[in-house]
């Protein structure tokens, strides 16, 4: 699967490289080409063109789409670190460490102009797709970000809402990078839309699993400590589903636990008692029944079977990752 994704982020890589920003201000300018050369998988481009050749279309005529997707990704991760006072991204400085917090917004601000810059290169009767599906997924991940916020502050977050909040936040811009490539192509409508509906649904499952990972991947393959998400109290589905099922005796030994400044013993606590829950066990079962309705999304899609296979190998490559 990697060889095969490959393919598609070396052309992405390319056009990423010739998207050419004005000289000055530099103190504008540079930032989005430093953040740029960070790098990362680009996966959101990768789908674009992914659901492109799904229905017989050209990369080349999704590449501008996969790149206002990307450029908005990036915005969005400009300002995320700003907001979480982030230090590093992909292991080096965030913008506004480099710079400052100014700059960074401003920065961010002219990389979501960038991204519109790409998306108005499609031609008239693509654009007239693109860009209502595109303003929709923007606005829903503003909205995600901020559900994420506001649930810092509240003492209660039901799990309906915490999937509604990474749906927004992270799955819609998977399913909106699918969609932008088969609209590309001309695929039907309702085709696409079974194409959206499988990358968000994927997203979701995917996101679980990255809150499964947190707690319970290999240590020495997660490239980062595991327990993070304990150690922060970051409102998880894992935490989320185990104060929903906790009875009194419970209840009260989470409040101890997200309350101590021990941070061994808070993970040891709380893993304690995730396993007294059977979390595990339903967090991956949550995880499975997002992933199986996208690949009954997929099913649903009017095209041969061998043209679906790329996107079942990337489903399985995401879910099954141990890092």
């Amino acid at each position: 699967m990697i060889a095969a994704l490959s393919r598609y982020q070396e052309l992405i890589a390319e056009h990423i490289s010739a998207h050419r920003l004005p000289e000055g201000p530099e103190n504008l300018y540079d930032p989005i080409r430093y953040f740029l050369t960070l790098g990362g998988k680009r996966m959101r481009p990768v789908l674009a063109l992914m659901g492109a050749e799904l229905f017989g279309g050209e990369l080349e005529n999704a590449v501008q789409a996969g790149l206002a997707v990307e450029l908005f990704h990036n915005f969005t991760l400009i300002h995320d670190d700003i907001m979480d006072e982030a230090p590093l991204r992909r292991g080096k400085e965030t913008v506004h460490k480099k710079w400052n917090d100014n700059i960074g917004i401003l920065s961010g601000d002219a990389l979501l102009i960038e991204a519109y810059k790409c998306l108005a290169n499609n031609e008239p009767q693509t654009l007239a797709k693109l860009l209502p599906l595109f303003n929709q997924t923007a606005t829903e991940v503003c909205e995600g970000q901020q559900m994420d916020m506001d649930f810092e502050t509240r003492s209660v977050v039901a799990t309906e809402d915490y999937i509604q909040m990474i749906a927004y936040k992270t799955a819609v811009l998977l399913g909106c990078s699918l969609k932008m490539g088969a609209i590309t192509a001309k695929a039907q409508d309702e085709d696409a839309d079974d194409l959206y509906q499988f990358g968000l649904n994927l997203g979701i499952a995917f996101q679980i699993q990255d809150d499964i990972l947190d707690v319970y991947a290999d240590q020495n393959k997660f490239g980062k400590q595991v327990g993070g998400d304990i150690i922060a109290n970051k409102k998880t589905f894992l935490l989320l589903q185990a104060l929903k099922d906790a009875n009194s005796d419970q209840q009260k030994r989470f409040d101890d636990l997200l309350s101590t400044t021990d941070v061994a013993l808070k993970v040891k606590g709380v893993m304690e008692l995730y396993d007294e829950l059977d979390i595990y066990q339903k967090a991956t079962s949550k995880k499975n029944y997002y992933h199986d309705m996208a690949m009954e999304n997929l099913k649903h899609i009017r095209v041969d079977a061998t043209k679906k296979a790329p996107l079942e190998g990337l489903a399985h490559f995401l879910l099954e990752r141990e890092h």
